[in-house]
């Protein structure tokens, strides 16, 4: 049996480019250690449990599926607090990880690598949320219940934990119009949008115009390829070429990566004093822009209810429980109406309440974001003494 598996792995990955082998092998070596493992402590598992699946080992095996490494937030904060959330809800319980380094076809192989081995419930952040829909319904067809991890994969998803998207880009696009201050609508922004292959991307994209629509200028609108901050640098440099280092007054950036992005093809260009730029995510670097004023504003999601909200879904789904008592809204994919759903609302950060919210909420220490190269910059927005203390 053993070497039959092993068979269809090796023909599977057959068809895979050398990245997306090098995922796959990575994350079916973890997952082969993981129900080793479990085969081993089997014995001393106690008690059953009666779910709408059928009858299952107490210990579940959850499979979390990331979409890349590359943005901080997911291997600094997602990936730990999920892992720590399954722990306290369920001891015996195990935590697969897979990152898919942005490449879609990896990240199906990936989810099909956690069903195969016995997985009992997926959480699924989607590279691209359409190309899963076949993985998502073979879960199904194994009774294995998914749910969709900050943004809304297709399928049939068994819940779904994000932020109001739509609310984030109100908060960039409000900040932005304050920064230009009076007489905006006579203000050029350029808008560095997201991925297409990300629903979260076009929410931020339609919350952010509902606030800027006749109130100021979209000179320039792209879209930023897998939300990679080289392709926002690019970006940002064909709109400097089309507009002029004077011809910019704002960039609306839907998140912290592409902000830096932006930032650095405008240094490269020379233009001073820097347009307002926003951001997402509160990365420590943007923080760090924040203070040093080259970057204005960004969306602070405070990561800890969203990842405990997943693992508490997860854990429930894989105990046959109903997600009544944690799920609050409802949404609808293409596939599926009313998915149980939690939109959790997000914040709005600026060198003015960087103490009151990340600072306090312990997502960084003082000493973190206040290295030498900022300490000036800390002292003027009182994170930091005159002493440097």
């Amino acid at each position: 049996m053993r070497s039959r598996t092993h068979c269809r792995t090796r023909c599977r990955t057959r068809s895979l480019t050398r990245d997306r082998l090098r995922a796959a092998v990575a994350v079916v070596s973890g997952l082969g250690l993981a129900v080793s493992l479990a085969a081993c402590g089997k014995a001393a598992q106690v008690g059953e449990r009666v779910g709408t699946a059928g009858t299952h080992r107490a210990a579940l095996r959850i499979g979390l599926l990331l979409p890349e490494n590359e943005i901080v937030r997911f291997e600094r904060f997602d990936k730990p607090l999920i892992q720590k959330r399954v722990k306290e809800l369920c001891p015996r319980c195990t935590v697969n990880y897979a990152s898919a380094q942005h490449d879609p076809a990896a990240q199906r192989y990936q989810i099909e690598a956690m069903i195969t081995n016995g997985a009992d419930v997926l959480i699924l952040d989607a590279v691209d949320t359409r190309a899963v829909r076949h993985s998502v319904i073979q879960a199904r067809r194994a009774n294995v219940p998914v749910v969709a991890y900050d943004r809304l994969a297709q399928g049939p998803i068994s819940g779904y934990v994000s932020f109001d998207g739509a609310e984030v880009g109100r908060l960039q696009g409000k900040a932005l119009l304050k920064a230009l201050g009076p007489h905006a609508e006579d203000r050029r922004i350029v808008m560095m949008n997201g991925s297409s292959t990300d629903p979260n991307a076009g929410w931020f994209e339609r919350g952010a115009r509902s606030v800027l629509r006749g109130k100021v200028k979209i000179a320039k609108s792209y879209e930023t390829v897998a939300w990679r901050p080289e392709n926002a640098n690019r970006n940002m440099t064909a709109a400097i070429a089309a507009l002029g280092p004077h011809g910019i007054d704002g960039v609306l950036a839907a998140n912290d990566g592409l902000a830096a992005g932006a930032i650095t093809a405008m240094k490269t260009a020379r233009i001073r004093p820097l347009p307002p730029v926003t951001g997402q995510d509160a990365e420590a670097a943007g923080i760090q822009r924040i203070l040093s004023g080259e970057q204005y504003m960004t969306v602070y999601k405070p990561f800890k209810p969203e990842a405990y909200t997943a693992a508490e879904m997860a854990v429930a789904l894989g105990q046959g429980k109903s997600l009544n008592g944690i799920a609050t809204r409802r949404v609808d994919n293409e596939t599926v109406r009313g998915i149980p759903a939690v939109l959790l609302r997000p914040v709005a950060v600026t060198v003015h309440n960087i103490k009151s919210t990340v600072i306090k909420d312990r997502l960084y220490r003082v000493d973190q974001i206040c290295t030498e190269k900022y300490a000036d910059d800390c002292r003027r927005a009182g994170l930091i003494g005159p002493g440097g203390s």
